[in-house]
């Protein structure tokens, strides 16, 4: 018994030596078992992407009816592909069968299923892309290149006008160097005219005459108007005028500066009717959409002023220039105040500036409305027209003086037939609607209010 008993002992040794030598030891090591089933899961992923980059994909071959995606396969651009929601698998197929071939016709396609890895595929992008930026960098070089020879550089351009004595000037550069020569004693009057004549092409632009303002070029043409020398005064106002036109910065520095008075002053007083032109040009570009200078116009007594002027014998082409200026002031007002009351658009400082300018009962009192009427004398059609329309205009303030003007009343009698005439000529050669037609109507419509 004794004897088998140590037989059994040595026989449970035994197992026992034999388990504990075939057991894990990481079951025993002190480590974190959730760091260590990540670890060893990142070793797969790794060694997973290894063995697929390094395997050969084997290229999709796709027709016009879906067909499994295996792992691995490489699909051609072009290829419809779709998850298949019944058995889970991926499927592809020609998104386009005749586009397909269309883009073949022609080309040989050599495809071979065990020679495209990964790593010749990432070779193949990287030489494409390389060779893209080669062939933009030739297109720069070449675009370039062809820039050089077309135009040549500043400093050249510059070079070249030194040695010809040729300076290169800004605009404001040139209008400081003319206000400066016209406004040198040294000057004489030829160079001062010139000076002036130039100025006035410069000042044609708003930010030119802008400029002329900045640097006090402005006020010194304007008190060029108070010259002894009629072209002074003449060239002065032609300069102002062009500086003026619909640039509302210069007109309330001109008003500023007393330009109105002076252009008043020279209309009033005996000066060459030249001169006269240029000041009244200067007058009207002044007064244009400017309310504020309109009503100083009224203030200063401005339509004595052009009545006096259009009576004068001689003046016809004033006259004309005039009697448009006081239509074109009258409609203005009436546009304003009417696009105030359907859009209102104009501005209230505006529209109460436009209020304050009370034309038409100025030229009631200043007796407009028979100057305006015996002007309808005037030989030239297109007079007539600007005279025809000034008396539409008056007709609801003149009105009761229009009829009580017998020698109004003969005139357009007589121009109703002369138009007449000539409007049947004009529907002789063809023109329904002629010029002595417009004016007929205009003539017409002036009788029928007046009976």
């Amino acid at each position: 018994m004794a004897l088998l008993g140590r037989l059994l002992g040595l026989l449970m040794a035994t197992c026992l030596t034999f388990c504990l030598s075939h057991q894990n030891p990481k079951e025993f090591a002190l480590t974190n078992p959730e760091k260590s089933s990540t670890k060893e899961t990142e070793r797969k992923e790794t060694k997973a992407e290894e063995e697929l980059n390094a395997e050969v994909l084997e290229v999709f071959h796709p027709t016009h009816e879906w067909q499994a995606l295996h792992p691995g396969q490489a699909v051609p651009a072009g290829s419809h592909v779709r998850l298949n929601l019944q058995t889970g698998e991926r499927e592809a197929k020609l998104q386009y069968e005749d586009k397909f071939r269309n883009n073949l016709k022609g080309k040989r396609l050599d495809i071979n299923t065990n020679t495209y890895t990964s790593q010749d595929l990432k070779s193949a992008l990287a030489k494409f892309k390389e060779g893209a930026e080669m062939e933009s960098s030739k297109e720069d070089k070449a675009r370039q290149a062809e820039v050089k020879r077309l135009f040549r550089p500043i400093e050249e351009l510059k070079k070249d006008f030194d040695e010809l004595n040729v300076v290169i000037e800004t605009d404001m550069q040139i209008m400081v160097r003319l206000i400066n020569k016209f406004n040198s004693s040294s000057s004489s009057l030829e160079e001062k005219i010139a000076a002036l004549f130039d100025l006035e092409y410069y000042v044609h632009q708003m930010d030119n005459a802008q400029d002329l303002l900045s640097f006090g070029g402005l006020q010194v043409v304007i008190n060029g108007l108070n010259s002894t020398e009629p072209l002074v005064k003449e060239y002065a106002a032609f300069v102002l005028g062009a500086a003026f036109s619909s640039n509302p910065k210069v007109q309330v520095e001109a008003i500023e500066g007393g330009a109105l008075q002076k252009l008043l002053v020279i209309l009033a007083t005996e000066q060459p009717l030249t001169a006269k032109k240029k000041v009244l040009f200067a007058l009207c570009s002044l007064l244009r959409h400017f309310p504020y200078a309109q009503r100083q116009f009224l203030k200063l007594g401005g339509l004595q002023v052009l009545r006096s002027l259009v009576q004068e014998k001689g003046t016809e082409v004033l006259a004309v220039r005039v009697i448009t200026l006081l239509y074109d002031l009258v409609t203005e007002k009436m546009f304003a105040e009417e696009e105030a009351e359907l859009t209102q658009e104009t501005p209230p400082e505006k529209l109460q500036q436009y209020r304050q300018v009370h034309l038409l009962p100025g030229l009631r009192e200043q007796g407009w409305c028979e100057i305006t009427a015996h002007l309808l004398a005037l030989p030239e059609h297109d007079a007539r027209e600007k005279v025809l329309q000034t008396l539409g205009v008056l007709l609801a303030t003149c009105q009761d003086r229009y009829r009580q003007d017998p020698e109004l009343s003969r005139t357009l009698a007589s121009l109703q037939a002369e138009y007449q005439a000539l409007a049947s000529l004009e529907l002789q050669e063809g023109e329904d609607e002629g010029y002595f037609r417009e004016l007929l109507g205009s003539v017409d419509s002036l009788l029928k209010e007046l009976r």
